[in-house]
């Protein structure tokens, strides 16, 4: 086999692997349903501190008041990205009109399984019942925390 022909192989070799290790990073994602409970998500009432409408997905940061009057400070995302927020009506205003700071709602999450106060945003609920910004969805709630 000629220096030519070697050299083409191991050039299209080279190639080859360059492109599947590069692609590689297409197929990752981090799973949610690995990262949050859904069997042990709770619902309350909350109070929105900060709603961040960013990539990959938008937070949400609350306060919720258990009896005794203890209020703990929490953070869920929100399944759906930016443009899924969109697409089903909720612009960048509309979410953050619907979850200025101050604003009294309803929440259900699902925690995350390392423990602390984050977790996935299952669904967010204003005074009037209306469904604010799809979380993502399921899960059987219980009382909150």
């Amino acid at each position: 086999m000629s220096s030519v022909v070697k050299n083409r192989m191991l050039f299209i070799i080279a190639a080859t692997v360059g492109i599947v290790v590069l692609a590689l990073p297409i197929f990752a994602h981090h799973g949610t349903n690995i990262s949050y409970d859904r069997s042990q998500a709770w619902t309350a009432k909350a109070v929105v501190t900060e709603f961040r409408y960013v990539n990959p997905h938008p937070q949400l940061y609350f306060d919720v008041t258990d009896a005794k009057g203890t209020v703990t400070h929490w953070g869920a995302e929100l399944l759906p990205n930016p443009a899924q927020l969109i697409k089903n009506g909720w612009s960048k205003k509309r979410s953050t009109d619907a979850l200025m700071p101050g604003t009294v709602i309803t929440v259900t999450v699902a925690p995350s399984k390392a423990g602390g106060t984050v977790g996935l945003l299952l669904k967010a609920v204003d005074d009037k019942g209306e469904e604010l910004v799809p979380g993502g969805g399921g899960g059987a709630p219980t009382p909150g925390p």
